[in-house]
């Protein structure tokens, strides 16, 4: 396939309004399904917008990109701590079976409480982080109000991210299918580091004198 090939099968797939809902379901979704490509829907739909020109007004616009995946994003997170918070005795079991949600909920009884809601946000870009740390909310109790912003916050940081490196990777290498994967590599990148980063122990309190 030569790069115009390329090129044309990229717009193609992303070409209607169509790619807003389907982008939307993703995002929405994949805080209960972590399998799903959601930032690699986003990234692809934003390389298409990188080059669109008035010959090809299907292809998505970022505004509207970047409005929907925040929205979903916050959305999902939302319906997964309502679910985790009327979850009940059984959820509770589930959660205390497995080392991640315990350990989230741990770590978020701490962090949400004293302002260190940076975690959500590190978390939206940590491998399944999203689905820890919303569930693991829930499931704790912590108000809507402790949890939500910071959820926003996380959203609206991941769909710029997300957006930002597809429209850059589609200006560099041009809206081919490359670029998309080169710039989904960048956000798997800052997964890795976002995971290395909650992790890590916190530091321990200096000793009073």
């Amino acid at each position: 396939m030569n790069l115009l090939d390329s090129l044309g099968s990229l717009r193609s797939l992303t070409a209607g309004p169509w790619i807003y809902p389907v982008v939307a379901a993703s995002i929405l979704l994949d805080v209960f399904l972590p399998v799903l490509p959601s930032g690699f829907l986003v990234i692809t739909a934003a390389t298409a917008a990188a080059t669109a020109t008035a010959a090809s007004p299907d292809v998505p616009s970022l505004l509207p990109l970047l409005l929907c995946a925040a929205s979903a994003s916050v959305l999902g997170d939302f319906l997964a701590y309502r679910l985790a918070r009327r979850g009940g005795a059984r959820l509770d079991r589930a959660i205390a079976r497995s080392r991640r949600l315990s350990l989230a909920q741990e770590r978020l009884g701490t962090a949400l409480t004293r302002g260190g809601g940076l975690l959500v946000v590190l978390a939206r870009f940590a491998p399944a982080g999203r689905s820890v740390v919303s569930l693991g909310a829930g499931a704790a109790k912590r108000r809507i109000q402790d949890f939500l912003p910071w959820s926003a916050l996380a959203g609206v940081t991941w769909a710029s991210y997300s957006v930002g490196l597809g429209w850059l990777g589609g200006q560099w290498l041009g809206a081919t299918w490359f670029s998309a994967g080169v710039s989904t590599l960048a956000l798997f990148l800052a997964g890795g580091l976002a995971a290395y980063l909650i992790r890590r122990p916190a530091a321990a309190p200096a000793p009073v004198s």
